[in-house]
């Protein structure tokens, strides 16, 4: 069933013999082994059902939300590597099949071509990581829709190689919608993907990775940060703030700072200052002086 010729083991095991389930205590422990643990875990399983598949895997959600970690642990858990497209208004076709420049050898001057990020992950059969995707200019994309469908093929505009990917190439992106600078996807693109939606960390997950991953090692205040998140997360719901507050990544600079001053002035530092709007910030100190006294 998959196109990987080379997985490990316990993971071909699963994807060929086992169908997913609520219980597979087995798939759980693979993906702890990979690093990052989802809100629900069925995110993480459907996410490496379908690249097994050979699908395109498209991580939706908030900034700050894991997407990149959720990405990474991909990559650990089918111990592929994975080239990066990191997106923007100034993406062109040599930030993704790479350039061509001037070299010497044997002291002759000659063309050479350095490879970009989906010419390597297409000729290596690793996997290819493309952030924001929707920053990306619409005219831009559709050079690489070949390497998103059946074909997995894609004529390299500068050489004209025709390049078919190798065994074990795999895809996966990640969007923020709403944001400055962000454009809709067009359907032809959309449709390319599998999308999995990727919710902000609450509750003991969130209390667990500020253990693992930050510097703040007291628990009551670990505690504290995570009823931080949360009612940072139900203000953005309430329109009361924008996304951006309610980061994990912010939160977790904040406990970070906080190792080493008052939780009040990391919250201001990491997460109140970032925001543009005056009520926006007022808000955050208040919830975070409610909180920390």
């Amino acid at each position: 069933m998959t196109q990987y010729n080379d997985l490990p083991g316990t993971l071909k095991n699963l994807i060929e013999n086992k169908p997913y389930t609520e219980n597979s205590h087995e798939f759980t422990d693979l993906i702890r082994e990979g690093g990052y643990v989802p809100p629900d875990e069925a995110l993480l399983h459907d996410a490496i059902i379908a690249l097994s598949m050979g699908k395109n895997v498209l991580l939706k959600g908030p900034t700050g939300s894991g997407k990149t970690r959720f990405a990474e642990t991909l990559s650990n858990v089918f111990n592929q590597p994975m080239f990066s497209v990191n997106c923007s208004v100034d993406l062109d076709a040599e930030s993704l099949m790479g350039f061509k420049t001037l070299d010497y050898e044997d002291g002759r001057q000659m063309i050479d071509f350095v490879p970009g990020p989906v010419t390597n992950a297409m000729k290596n059969g690793t996997f290819l990581y493309i952030d924001e995707i929707n920053m990306a200019k619409p005219e831009t994309l559709p050079l690489i829709n070949g390497v998103l469908d059946y074909r997995r093929t894609i004529t390299n505009p500068f050489t004209e190689e025709i390049i078919t990917a190798a065994d074990g190439f795999g895809v996966v992106a990640a969007i923020n919608e709403g944001y400055v600078g962000t454009v809709p996807l067009n359907e032809a693109l959309k449709n390319r993907f599998v999308v999995i939606d990727i919710p902000y960390l609450q509750g003991e997950q969130l209390n667990q990775l500020i253990q693992e991953t930050s510097r703040l090692g007291d628990e009551r205040t670990i505690d504290l940060f995570v009823r931080l998140s949360e009612d940072l997360i139900q203000a953005v719901a309430q329109g009361k703030l924008a996304e951006d507050a309610a980061s994990i990544r912010a939160l977790l600079d904040a406990c970070d700072l906080s190792a080493m001053i008052p939780p009040k002035r990391a919250i201001q530092r990491a997460i109140a200052d970032k925001l543009d709007e005056d009520r926006e910030k007022e808000l955050v100190i208040t919830i975070a002086e409610t909180l920390f006294g």
